[in-house]
Protein backbone atom coordinates (compact mmCIF):
# COMPACT_ATOMS: atom_id res chain seq x y z
CA UNK A 1 0.00 0.00 0.00
CA UNK A 2 2.90 2.35 -0.15
CA UNK A 3 2.44 5.60 -1.92
CA UNK A 4 -1.71 4.92 -1.53
CA UNK A 5 -3.83 7.81 -2.13
CA UNK A 6 -6.95 8.70 -3.06
CA UNK A 7 -6.71 8.48 -7.02
CA UNK A 8 -6.33 4.42 -5.64
CA UNK A 9 -9.99 4.40 -4.10
CA UNK A 10 -11.78 1.50 -5.97
CA UNK A 11 -14.74 2.40 -8.19
CA UNK A 12 -17.92 3.31 -5.58
CA UNK A 13 -20.41 3.11 -7.94
CA UNK A 14 -23.50 1.57 -6.14
CA UNK A 15 -22.27 2.12 -2.38
CA UNK A 16 -23.74 3.86 0.14
CA UNK A 17 -21.68 5.37 2.83
CA UNK A 18 -22.34 7.21 6.07
CA UNK A 19 -19.68 9.63 7.07
CA UNK A 20 -20.28 11.53 10.62
CA UNK A 21 -19.14 15.06 11.30
CA UNK A 22 -18.73 15.70 7.56
CA UNK A 23 -18.97 19.94 7.44
CA UNK A 24 -15.20 20.37 7.67
CA UNK A 25 -11.83 18.49 8.15
CA UNK A 26 -11.58 15.05 7.44
CA UNK A 27 -15.34 14.10 7.48
CA UNK A 28 -15.66 16.98 4.29
CA UNK A 29 -12.65 15.20 3.08
CA UNK A 30 -13.45 11.98 3.35
CA UNK A 31 -17.05 13.04 1.64
CA UNK A 32 -15.58 14.43 -1.23
CA UNK A 33 -13.64 11.95 -1.99
CA UNK A 34 -16.03 9.15 -2.19
CA UNK A 35 -18.40 10.93 -4.12
CA UNK A 36 -15.54 11.64 -6.57
CA UNK A 37 -15.11 7.69 -6.58
CA UNK A 38 -19.47 7.45 -7.17
CA UNK A 39 -20.23 6.31 -3.77
CA UNK A 40 -23.54 8.08 -2.50
CA UNK A 41 -22.55 9.69 0.73
CA UNK A 42 -25.01 10.65 3.79
CA UNK A 43 -23.69 13.35 5.45
CA UNK A 44 -24.50 13.07 9.04
CA UNK A 45 -24.16 16.41 10.87
CA UNK A 46 -25.26 18.57 13.26
CA UNK A 47 -25.39 22.06 11.50
CA UNK A 48 -27.36 21.40 8.49
CA UNK A 49 -26.31 24.75 7.28
CA UNK A 50 -22.79 23.63 7.51
CA UNK A 51 -23.69 20.47 6.06
CA UNK A 52 -25.45 21.99 2.82
CA UNK A 53 -22.46 24.64 2.38
CA UNK A 54 -20.04 21.09 2.31
CA UNK A 55 -22.92 19.08 -0.13
CA UNK A 56 -22.82 22.32 -2.59
CA UNK A 57 -19.13 22.30 -2.95
CA UNK A 58 -18.95 18.36 -3.35
CA UNK A 59 -21.47 19.38 -6.06
CA UNK A 60 -23.24 15.66 -6.53
CA UNK A 61 -23.56 12.25 -5.09
CA UNK A 62 -24.68 13.48 -1.49
CA UNK A 63 -27.70 13.30 1.00
CA UNK A 64 -28.26 15.16 4.19
CA UNK A 65 -29.60 14.14 7.61
CA UNK A 66 -29.42 15.37 11.24
CA UNK A 67 -27.19 14.07 13.61
CA UNK A 68 -25.89 15.32 16.64
CA UNK A 69 -23.98 13.06 18.48
CA UNK A 70 -24.46 14.41 21.72
CA UNK A 71 -27.78 13.86 22.28
CA UNK A 72 -29.53 10.01 21.83
CA UNK A 73 -32.80 10.98 20.83
CA UNK A 74 -30.80 12.63 17.69
CA UNK A 75 -29.40 9.33 17.11
CA UNK A 76 -32.20 7.36 17.35
CA UNK A 77 -34.33 9.72 14.78
CA UNK A 78 -31.27 9.55 12.42
CA UNK A 79 -31.46 5.72 12.37
CA UNK A 80 -35.10 5.54 12.45
CA UNK A 81 -35.36 7.59 10.03
CA UNK A 82 -32.92 5.49 7.31
CA UNK A 83 -34.59 3.89 4.39
CA UNK A 84 -31.81 2.02 2.75
CA UNK A 85 -28.91 -0.68 3.54
CA UNK A 86 -25.69 0.80 4.30
CA UNK A 87 -22.05 -0.10 2.67
CA UNK A 88 -19.41 1.49 5.26
CA UNK A 89 -20.55 3.12 8.27
CA UNK A 90 -17.24 5.96 8.92
CA UNK A 91 -17.24 7.29 12.43
CA UNK A 92 -15.52 10.45 12.44
CA UNK A 93 -17.21 13.25 13.88
CA UNK A 94 -15.86 13.81 17.50
CA UNK A 95 -14.67 16.92 20.25
CA UNK A 96 -10.87 17.27 20.94
CA UNK A 97 -9.75 18.61 23.94
CA UNK A 98 -12.86 21.25 24.98
CA UNK A 99 -13.61 22.51 28.37
CA UNK A 100 -15.41 20.24 30.67
CA UNK A 101 -19.10 20.38 29.48
CA UNK A 102 -22.16 17.44 29.78
CA UNK A 103 -23.94 16.02 26.15
CA UNK A 104 -28.12 16.18 26.54
CA UNK A 105 -27.95 13.19 28.28
CA UNK A 106 -25.76 14.37 30.93
CA UNK A 107 -22.19 12.16 30.00
CA UNK A 108 -18.58 13.81 30.24
CA UNK A 109 -18.69 15.40 26.68
CA UNK A 110 -15.37 13.86 24.95
CA UNK A 111 -16.74 10.31 26.08
CA UNK A 112 -20.42 10.97 24.86
CA UNK A 113 -19.67 12.74 21.56
CA UNK A 114 -16.53 10.53 20.80
CA UNK A 115 -17.73 6.80 22.17
CA UNK A 116 -20.95 6.45 23.52
CA UNK A 117 -22.76 8.35 20.47
CA UNK A 118 -20.88 6.23 17.80
CA UNK A 119 -21.98 3.36 19.86
CA UNK A 120 -24.89 3.85 20.06
CA UNK A 121 -25.07 4.61 16.18
CA UNK A 122 -23.48 1.79 15.09
CA UNK A 123 -25.78 -0.28 17.36
CA UNK A 124 -28.53 0.91 15.60
CA UNK A 125 -27.19 0.44 12.61
CA UNK A 126 -24.98 -3.17 12.58
CA UNK A 127 -27.75 -5.12 11.14
CA UNK A 128 -28.31 -2.55 8.10
CA UNK A 129 -24.57 -2.28 7.46
CA UNK A 130 -23.26 -4.61 4.74
CA UNK A 131 -19.40 -4.06 4.46
CA UNK A 132 -17.00 -2.03 7.33
CA UNK A 133 -17.59 -0.12 10.33
CA UNK A 134 -14.57 2.44 10.55
CA UNK A 135 -14.17 4.46 14.10
CA UNK A 136 -11.79 6.86 13.73
CA UNK A 137 -9.10 7.69 16.86
CA UNK A 138 -6.12 8.87 17.61
CA UNK A 139 -2.28 8.43 17.94
CA UNK A 140 -2.46 10.57 21.03
CA UNK A 141 -5.03 7.37 22.32
CA UNK A 142 -1.70 6.10 24.23
CA UNK A 143 -2.30 8.77 26.56
CA UNK A 144 -5.60 7.49 27.80
CA UNK A 145 -6.89 5.17 30.63
CA UNK A 146 -10.52 3.46 30.17
CA UNK A 147 -11.41 3.67 34.25
CA UNK A 148 -14.36 3.09 36.43
CA UNK A 149 -14.59 6.76 36.77
CA UNK A 150 -15.01 7.19 32.93
CA UNK A 151 -16.72 10.73 33.35
CA UNK A 152 -14.37 11.88 35.52
CA UNK A 153 -16.54 12.43 38.35
CA UNK A 154 -14.01 11.56 41.17
CA UNK A 155 -10.91 12.60 39.89
CA UNK A 156 -9.49 15.83 38.06
CA UNK A 157 -10.71 16.91 35.10
CA UNK A 158 -8.07 17.20 32.19
CA UNK A 159 -9.30 17.63 28.94
CA UNK A 160 -6.40 16.31 26.94
CA UNK A 161 -6.40 12.88 29.22
CA UNK A 162 -10.20 12.87 28.34
CA UNK A 163 -9.80 12.98 24.97
CA UNK A 164 -6.95 10.53 24.80
CA UNK A 165 -9.56 8.02 27.17
CA UNK A 166 -12.29 8.38 24.44
CA UNK A 167 -9.91 8.07 21.47
CA UNK A 168 -8.94 4.46 23.67
CA UNK A 169 -12.38 3.65 24.01
CA UNK A 170 -12.51 3.94 20.28
CA UNK A 171 -10.10 1.45 19.88
CA UNK A 172 -11.42 -0.95 22.45
CA UNK A 173 -15.11 -0.71 20.54
CA UNK A 174 -13.62 -1.09 17.58
CA UNK A 175 -12.10 -4.56 18.68
CA UNK A 176 -14.47 -5.61 20.24
CA UNK A 177 -17.14 -4.93 17.68
CA UNK A 178 -14.92 -7.00 15.18
CA UNK A 179 -14.64 -10.01 17.86
CA UNK A 180 -18.60 -9.85 18.02
CA UNK A 181 -19.26 -9.50 14.10
CA UNK A 182 -16.76 -12.50 13.77
CA UNK A 183 -18.58 -14.22 16.77
CA UNK A 184 -21.59 -14.33 14.32
CA UNK A 185 -20.23 -15.64 10.98
CA UNK A 186 -20.78 -11.89 9.74
CA UNK A 187 -18.41 -10.62 6.73
CA UNK A 188 -18.95 -7.54 7.57
CA UNK A 189 -15.59 -5.92 9.61
CA UNK A 190 -14.88 -3.34 11.60
CA UNK A 191 -11.95 -1.62 11.72
CA UNK A 192 -10.30 1.54 13.12
CA UNK A 193 -8.31 4.72 11.64
CA UNK A 194 -6.19 7.65 12.35
CA UNK A 195 -4.88 10.60 11.01
CA UNK A 196 -1.47 11.37 12.25
CA UNK A 197 -1.29 14.76 12.80
CA UNK A 198 -3.44 16.71 10.88
CA UNK A 199 -4.66 20.42 10.60
CA UNK A 200 -8.30 19.49 11.39
CA UNK A 201 -10.55 22.30 12.57
CA UNK A 202 -10.12 20.94 16.39
CA UNK A 203 -6.37 20.99 16.01
CA UNK A 204 -6.10 24.70 14.75
CA UNK A 205 -8.61 25.98 17.50
CA UNK A 206 -6.05 24.60 20.36
CA UNK A 207 -3.49 26.95 20.35
CA UNK A 208 -2.23 26.14 23.90
CA UNK A 209 1.38 25.14 24.91
CA UNK A 210 -0.24 21.40 25.28
CA UNK A 211 -1.64 21.49 22.85
CA UNK A 212 1.58 22.36 20.48
CA UNK A 213 3.67 19.85 22.44
CA UNK A 214 0.94 16.57 22.02
CA UNK A 215 1.06 17.80 18.32
CA UNK A 216 4.38 17.28 18.16
CA UNK A 217 5.47 19.36 15.10
CA UNK A 218 3.71 20.64 12.00
CA UNK A 219 0.47 19.30 10.68
CA UNK A 220 -0.07 17.31 7.10
CA UNK A 221 -3.23 18.84 5.56
CA UNK A 222 -6.66 17.35 5.68
CA UNK A 223 -6.05 15.73 2.03
CA UNK A 224 -3.41 13.48 3.58
CA UNK A 225 -5.03 12.65 6.87
CA UNK A 226 -7.94 11.59 5.50
CA UNK A 227 -6.32 8.57 3.72
CA UNK A 228 -6.24 6.21 6.36
CA UNK A 229 -9.64 6.67 6.87
CA UNK A 230 -10.39 6.17 3.02
CA UNK A 231 -8.10 3.33 2.97
CA UNK A 232 -9.85 2.01 6.12
CA UNK A 233 -13.28 2.31 4.49
CA UNK A 234 -12.40 1.36 0.38
CA UNK A 235 -9.65 -1.08 0.52
CA UNK A 236 -9.88 -4.61 -0.84
CA UNK A 237 -7.25 -5.92 1.47
CA UNK A 238 -8.32 -4.70 4.42
CA UNK A 239 -9.40 -7.09 7.49
CA UNK A 240 -11.17 -6.60 10.40
CA UNK A 241 -9.28 -5.71 14.25
CA UNK A 242 -6.92 -3.78 13.04
CA UNK A 243 -5.80 0.45 12.82
CA UNK A 244 -4.94 2.35 10.17
CA UNK A 245 -2.83 4.79 10.03
CA UNK A 246 0.17 6.75 8.74
CA UNK A 247 3.33 5.23 7.86
CA UNK A 248 5.78 7.79 9.19
CA UNK A 249 7.80 8.72 12.20
CA UNK A 250 5.78 8.24 15.15
CA UNK A 251 2.88 7.38 12.89
CA UNK A 252 2.52 11.19 12.79
CA UNK A 253 2.74 11.88 8.97
CA UNK A 254 2.54 9.61 5.79
CA UNK A 255 0.77 6.91 3.57
CA UNK A 256 -2.14 4.38 4.95
CA UNK A 257 -0.81 1.40 6.52
CA UNK A 258 -1.79 -1.03 9.16
CA UNK A 259 -0.36 0.85 12.60
CA UNK A 260 0.05 -0.73 15.98
CA UNK A 261 -1.70 0.84 18.88
CA UNK A 262 -0.89 0.69 22.82
CA UNK A 263 -1.18 -2.92 24.93
CA UNK A 264 -4.26 -1.39 26.59
CA UNK A 265 -6.04 -1.25 23.12
CA UNK A 266 -5.47 -4.61 22.85
CA UNK A 267 -7.41 -5.33 26.51
CA UNK A 268 -10.06 -7.68 25.63
CA UNK A 269 -11.14 -8.14 29.21
CA UNK A 270 -11.39 -4.19 28.99
CA UNK A 271 -12.94 -4.09 26.19
CA UNK A 272 -15.73 -6.29 26.90
CA UNK A 273 -16.35 -4.55 30.40
CA UNK A 274 -16.46 -1.14 28.51
CA UNK A 275 -19.03 -2.55 26.12
CA UNK A 276 -21.24 -3.57 28.84
CA UNK A 277 -21.39 -0.21 30.21
CA UNK A 278 -21.96 1.40 27.03
CA UNK A 279 -24.84 -0.52 26.63
CA UNK A 280 -25.60 0.61 30.02
CA UNK A 281 -25.50 4.44 29.54
CA UNK A 282 -26.66 4.75 26.12
CA UNK A 283 -29.40 1.72 26.32
CA UNK A 284 -28.51 0.28 23.17
CA UNK A 285 -27.85 -3.56 23.24
CA UNK A 286 -26.65 -4.81 20.27
CA UNK A 287 -28.16 -8.22 18.59
CA UNK A 288 -25.92 -8.75 15.97
CA UNK A 289 -27.53 -11.05 13.36
CA UNK A 290 -25.83 -13.41 10.61
CA UNK A 291 -26.23 -11.48 7.38
CA UNK A 292 -24.20 -9.27 5.12
CA UNK A 293 -21.66 -9.41 2.68
CA UNK A 294 -17.85 -7.70 2.29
Amino acid sequence: MTGWNAADIPDQHGRTVIVTGATSGLGAEAARALAAAGATVILACRDQDKARATADDIGGGVEIRRLDLADLSSVRAFAAGLDCDIDVLINNAGVMAVPRGTTADGFERHLGVNHLGPFALTGLLVNRVRGRVVTVTSGLHVLGRVRADLQFERRRYQRWLAYAQSKLANLLFAYELQRRLAATGRRTVSVAAHPGVTATEGQRADTSLQGKVLAGGPAQSPAMGVLPLLYAATAPDVRGGVCIGPDGFLQRHGYPTVVGTSRRSRDAERAAWLWRRSEELTGVRYAIERIGVA
